[in-house]
């Protein structure tokens, strides 16, 4: 009997520079920038609902994650090649806690973002808690380990360059 892959992804990630101390406030603007997110995420288009706030509980985010991600549309033929996650913020700490719930049709469960100053720069921790279907999570889960590990660097290079 083989073992049931794990469904939570934890990841920290040390931002500094020694160039300048970047502050939370600066990453925390840089991390809750939904549309922003584009830029760092691998293979990723972020957006929020216009029609909620931006910021704060109940803002609603998507994020389409596939081949031509940039270019998704829900009339895009792309569009069956990825994975739509539908997001709301279900906690929200400015500067230093956003929790999201994944209320998609494929992705359920809970995303966190926490971070924390440390000496010249801020410390990022990221838990992902996936409820998705057993043959989707073992298809997905060595892209997910692969791309957050990828843009948490691109991320990184983001603030510092900021």
């Amino acid at each position: 009997m083989t073992p049931e892959p794990i469904n939570y992804l934890r990841t920290v990630i040390d931002i500094t520079s020694h160039e300048r101390s970047l502050t939370v406030d600066q990453v925390w603007q840089k991390l809750v920038d939904w549309q922003g997110q584009s830029d760092w995420m691998l293979a990723t288009k972020v957006w929020s609902d216009p029609n909620t706030a931006g910021e704060g509980i109940g803002t609603k985010i998507y994020a389409f994650t596939g081949p031509r991600a940039g270019k998704y549309s829900t009339r895009s033929m792309w569009r069956f090649l990825g994975i739509l996650d539908e997001m709301v913020v279900s906690i929200w700490q400015s500067p230093n806690f956003c929790e999201v719930q994944h209320v998609g049709k494929i992705i359920k469960g809970s995303g966190e973002f926490r971070l924390e100053a440390i000496s010249g720069g801020v410390r990022f921790h990221w838990l992902e808690i996936i409820d998705a279907p057993k043959p989707i999570l073992f298809l997905i889960r060595p892209g997910i380990l692969f791309g957050v590990k990828l843009s948490l660097r691109r991320f990184r290079k983001a603030c510092v360059a900021a």
